[in-house]
């Protein structure tokens, strides 16, 4: 079965462009568009999409209340969202990840990384376009967060401090695996307990945790 996608966005020529793109990707199939942010939330919960593609800033409902509204905390089966900007440093997108979209993108990436970021998404993983990881997370490392960093529920090991440090710098699981020469599969499974030791849902949020304790001070 194709991967099924919602596009949300204001403007029909981007919708259009990001619609006729991912329909030219093998097993990937737009079947539903949006304009606005209350109308990608009523579409997300009518249509069930595997993966919703936001605009961060939306009329009616922007894509950080929409983006919180079908993957945030207080859901009970989050959707993936992933989040797409002019702006590679828009305020917002820092939010929106905190309210649990599995990715960012800017509106000038190519097909494959777009098609990358919509299928890491279904597979319950999380893809931030290269450019900007590290930048991004770092630029927001210093903004006060609404809630204090969540301590493990158990230690962390130094192996998972590994790969920690490794996703926080940007690199993908294969990127870590080949630098901290382990498998793939290990890497994956040191991810899994550092969620369910951090209370993260994803690699983003683990990522934006090694920079809000610190481990990783921007600028280094």
């Amino acid at each position: 079965m194709p991967i099924r996608v919602l596009v949300a966005d204001d403007q029909a020529i981007i919708r259009t462009g990001l619609q006729i793109m991912l329909n030219a990707q093998p097993g990937i199939e737009v079947v539903g568009e949006a304009a606005d942010g209350r109308q990608a939330v009523r579409l997300a919960r009518d249509l069930l999409p595997d993966v919703c593609l936001f605009d961060i800033r939306m009329p009616r409902l922007d894509g950080l209340e929409a983006t919180r509204l079908i993957a945030g905390p207080d859901v009970d089966d989050p959707m993936a969202v992933v989040v797409i900007t002019t702006f590679d440093l828009d305020e917002y997108v820092y939010g929106a990840l905190r309210a649990g979209a599995r990715g960012f993108l800017l509106k000038d990436t190519g097909p494959e990384l777009l098609a990358q970021a919509v299928r890491s998404a279904a597979d319950g993983e999380a893809l931030i376009a290269p450019s900007v990881t590290v930048r991004l997370l770092r630029a927001f490392a210093e903004v006060p967060a609404a809630r204090p960093a969540a301590q493990p529920i158990s230690p962390v090991t130094p192996r998972e401090e590994e790969v920690l440090l490794a996703v926080a710098r940007g690199l993908t699981n294969t990127e870590t695996a080949d630098a901290l020469h382990i498998s793939l599969s290990t890497v994956k499974t040191h991810l899994a307990s550092l969620m369910a030791k951090l209370g993260a849902r994803n690699r983003v949020e683990i990522a934006m945790w090694a920079y809000e304790t610190r481990r990783i001070i921007p600028g280094t």
